[in-house]
């Protein structure tokens, strides 16, 4: 994926957290709210000051799923940011003037724990009204049009993750 040709200061610095079951599917959240097509996403968010991305998607991942790093093991990560901007029409609570859009440092994580305790409401805010587990492939029609090129990315290059294991 391209990187943006405006300063990369211009973009929010986030994670990304894809994690698969040994059924090699892909937890998927319901963002709270929102219906339709394209209301689902993996676990992602932004980075706190002084954080390395590393920690900043062991904190999203918890904040958002109760997933702990008990629960998972690190089966991979992505080398390159992945950027996409702001529609100009968006006013999503990250779109400010500060930020033209994201960049994002995504990580793949093997699910091994209790499927029964994740648990969305593990620290507020809560970010999702509900999950599953679904086909890495179909990951891009499922997200808002305007972050598709990352998932598409990501449905690439985690393609190897998305496997069933003994």
């Amino acid at each position: 994926m391209p990187k943006p040709t405006d300063d990369i200061s211009k973009y929010r610095p986030c994670v990304g957290v894809a994690v698969f079951n040994k059924d090699g599917k892909v937890w998927l959240g319901a963002r709270l709210g929102q219906t339709g097509p394209y209301a689902w996403q993996m676990p992602q968010g932004g980075m706190d000051a002084g954080e390395i991305p590393e920690v900043s998607a062991a904190r999203e991942l918890w904040e958002e799923t109760g997933i702990s790093l008990e629960m998972v093991t690190p089966i991979g990560e992505i080398d390159d940011w992945l950027f996409y901007d702001f529609p100009p029409e968006y006013t999503g609570k990250k779109a400010t003037k500060n930020w033209r859009g994201q960049r994002q440092k995504w990580f793949a994580f093997r699910f091994h724990g209790d499927a029964s305790k994740i648990d969305l409401k593990a620290h507020g805010p809560q970010e999702f009204s509900k999950w599953t587990w679904g086909e890495l492939a179909n990951t891009p029609n499922l997200i808002v049009p305007f972050k598709r090129k990352v998932y598409e990315q990501l449905a690439s290059e985690f393609e190897r993750f998305a496997k069933p294991i003994n």
